[in-house]
């Protein structure tokens, strides 16, 4: 059993920064794909960035260039470092772990952490 505790969301204008931690309960954190998604209002939850355990990581087009995606295995922890947020980052953003290892995939999901970008 997987739990996971997002934190560091928030109200930012345009322009700034903010990073995105995310807490990680269970066993055997270094083997799961950790990602974050968003979910703005009226659209689709989409991919924002993942990390493999080797290290490997991937980025929607959009946030290329601006947003990194960290792991820290002693701690249990994913964070998200966000830079020259735009309003249209705005959106409830969502931790993911996956469990490669098992079959189906199986994925646990923390309760989301509201990020807002407005002046």
């Amino acid at each position: 059993q997987v739990e996971l505790a997002e934190s560091g969301g928030g109200l930012v204008q345009p322009g700034g920064s903010l990073r995105l931690s995310c807490g990680f309960l269970g066993r055997s954190f270094s083997t799961y794909v950790m990602g974050w998604y968003r979910q703005a209002p009226g659209k689709q939850r989409e991919l924002v960035a993942q990390i493999t355990g080797g290290g490997g990581t991937n980025y929607v087009d959009s946030v290329k260039g601006r947003f990194t995606i960290s792991r820290d295995v002693p701690s249990n922890t994913v964070y998200l470092q966000m830079n020259s947020l735009k309003p249209e980052d705005t959106a409830v953003y969502t931790c993911n772990a996956q469990d490669i290892l098992q079959r189906p995939v199986r994925n646990y999901w923390g309760q989301g952490t509201q990020v807002t970008v407005s002046s």
